[in-house]
């Protein structure tokens, strides 16, 4: 593949790494595509890439050439030496997990992950002889102490889902990697590799629900894990071969890498409109609290500037008044959709308690610093004066006169 691209700026790595139109009749836009299995010159051939003694393509869900050429992108936008592309990012997170993961192991995860992700550990894993222990990742000295010579793996969301508590990468992976067999991955969904490289960081595996940010507009569902050459291969020859399946398609290959070409431009368009609506949000007297990396009460900013580009699209917040409260906003809501995902051209707001993180029990919601009356928004590509509108229109319906302006958000990254 034509890697002439590797030295050139992000954007430009994005819309030309790894192919020449010449090598294609021309065409602007790489071809998909759409055949499940490829033909053998010979038979030694065949056997050959049977073997892994050859590169060549023979079955779409090893391997097919629009998806190389995605997986090629992605690895160097993460800066990383390989990747592989999935039908979801359930699906790269499960192929992680089991191929990297055995019966006595034992994975250490941070407080906060997304409700599937949760529910994967505790009702996949955790039901295979794998212990699952849940540690507060802020406090290096809480990790160290809960090390032992059965972790295998660390694994975090950073910023984290719903309540975008911050994990410092480099100090974690500095402790992780004091033991030689501990792997330290990373779900960098909410950032993009435009806004934080944690393969740069020290980590060794970068995940991705690819449905989000990367893809942009709300038409696929697509999964990415990126890392060593090693640690590919292992994951797309038992992870993705033999454990899960999880294949993405072609077409949604190409529909991700159509969304690639734009991903700067939409994330600097998404960082600076959350930052004028978590802005508002936090002058707002009904507004009990708001967490936004980008807010200077937010209690991890240092880290924030130090290992993210910008602070991202997302934001969490909670109306004084709590649940019943939230919910009258988001139904007052007239341009912001009430839906779940996030990451895409429109801006959605979803209750992550009985939504994206209902897997949980109140009890570890609560445990887990995931309010009952948090309300998570995807902030999107509108004009910012009109998502402003909106919320202040939504936030009138809420507002009572005695309310005092809003509180910051450390009692809910504690």
């Amino acid at each position: 593949m034509n890697n002439k691209h590797n030295t050139f700026g992000f954007s430009t790595r994005a819309i030309h790494h790894g192919y020449d139109p010449q090598d294609h009749h021309g065409a602007l836009v790489p071809p998909i595509y759409l055949s499940a299995t490829f033909a053998f010159p010979t038979a030694e051939y065949g056997a050959a890439c049977f073997a892994g003694e050859a590169s060549g393509h023979f079955y779409t869900r090893i391997s097919n050439p629009t998806l190389a050429l995605l997986e090629s992108r992605m690895a160097t936008l993460e800066n990383g030496e390989a990747a592989v592309a999935f039908s979801s990012g359930m699906g790269a997170i499960a192929a992680t997990f089991w191929t990297l993961l055995r019966p006595g192991d034992e994975i250490i995860v941070s407080q906060t992950l997304y409700g599937c992700t949760f529910a994967l550990l505790h009702h996949g894993i955790g039901e295979f002889g794998i212990q699952v222990r849940h540690v507060d990742l802020t406090d290096l000295a809480a990790l160290e102490a809960a090390l032992s010579p059965a972790t295998r793996m660390i694994y975090c969301e950073t910023p984290a889902n719903p309540n975008l508590r911050l994990i410092d990468i480099a100090a974690v992976a500095k402790l992780a990697h004091r033991q030689p067999n501990i792997t330290l991955v990373v779900d960098n969904t909410y950032c993009t590799p435009y806004l934080q490289r944690p393969l740069e960081l020290g980590a060794d595996v970068v995940v991705h629900s690819a449905t989000k940010y990367l893809s942009g507009h709300g038409d696929i569902t697509a999964g990415i894990a990126v890392s060593s050459h090693a640690l590919a291969q292992r994951i797309r020859l038992q992870g993705l071969k033999d454990l899960t399946g999880a294949v993405m398609s072609p077409q949604d290959a190409s529909l991700l890498m159509r969304g690639l070409k734009t991903l700067a431009l939409r994330m600097d368009r998404h960082c600076s409109s959350a930052q004028a609506v978590a802005e508002a949000l936090q002058a707002h007297p009904a507004v009990q609290w708001v967490t936004y990396p980008g807010l200077r009460s937010f209690p991890q900013y240092a880290l924030a500037k130090r290992q993210m580009k910008l602070p991202g699209g997302m934001i969490a917040f909670e109306l004084k008044g709590g649940i019943e409260m939230g919910r009258r906003f988001m139904n007052a809501l007239r341009l912001f959709t009430r839906a779940v995902s996030l990451g895409d051209a429109e801006s959605l707001a979803q209750h992550p308690a009985s939504m994206t993180h209902s897997t949980y029990t109140p009890e570890e919601r609560a445990q887990h610093g995931i309010s009952e009356g948090l309300v998570r928004l995807s902030v999107g590509l509108e004009d910012i004066a009109d998502l402003l509108a909106d919320v202040h229109q939504a936030l009138a319906k809420c507002s009572r006169p005695s309310m005092r302006p809003a509180a910051t958000a450390a009692h809910v990254l504690r």
